[in-house]
């Protein structure tokens, strides 16, 4: 099994026996050896192998690397879905979140539009000839005047967003 694993890794790092050999500092006859099973490393130079070829040295002395693979994949594949689930939820309260912001922004209208034909302007009925009045009168008259010819563009592409983001069955 270590001499599989060995020949199995090296070769999945794209390294000759030289040049392995070269990083371990031993003749290539030695990686050779290892991988034909006529000798094995020592415990210092499996640890100092395990280093070089960047693999856990219980890959090296026997557990399956193909079966560390699937699992490596299905553990990445189950970190991807639990990623993909929260990201998921985040997009869920976000559309949620806008969808009751553009509902109070269509409420705010129409309770604004319904204040102002219940008071039916009473400023304009007021004697302008004070100036702390006139300037009264002017600021409600402009915030009317503006919020008339405004509010009813909001209120559609409120309409519209609030029919986008809707929860959908």
């Amino acid at each position: 099994m270590l001499k599989e694993n060995i020949k199995q890794v090296r070769k999945s790092r794209g390294l000759s026996q030289e040049e392995l050999a070269i990083k371990l500092n031993v003749v290539r006859q030695t990686i050779s050896k290892w991988e034909q099973g006529l000798s094995v490393p020592d415990s210092e130079m499996l640890v100092s192998l395990s280093e070089v070829l960047e693999t856990p040295v219980s890959i090296l002395l026997g557990e399956n690397i193909s079966e560390s693979k699937v699992d490596e994949l299905k553990a990445i594949s189950e970190k991807l879905e639990i990623i993909n689930s929260q990201l998921l939820q985040r997009k869920n309260a976000r559309r949620k979140m806008i969808h009751w912001i553009l509902i109070s922004v269509c409420a705010i209208i129409i309770i604004i539009f319904i204040s102002f034909i219940l008071l039916k302007s009473p400023y304009l009925n007021w004697d302008y000839n004070d100036p702390e009045r006139a300037i009264l009168g002017v600021a409600f008259h402009s915030f009317e005047w503006l919020f008339v010819r405004i509010a009813p563009s909001i209120f559609s592409v409120s309409t519209v967003g609030i029919v986008l983001t809707r929860e959908k069955d």
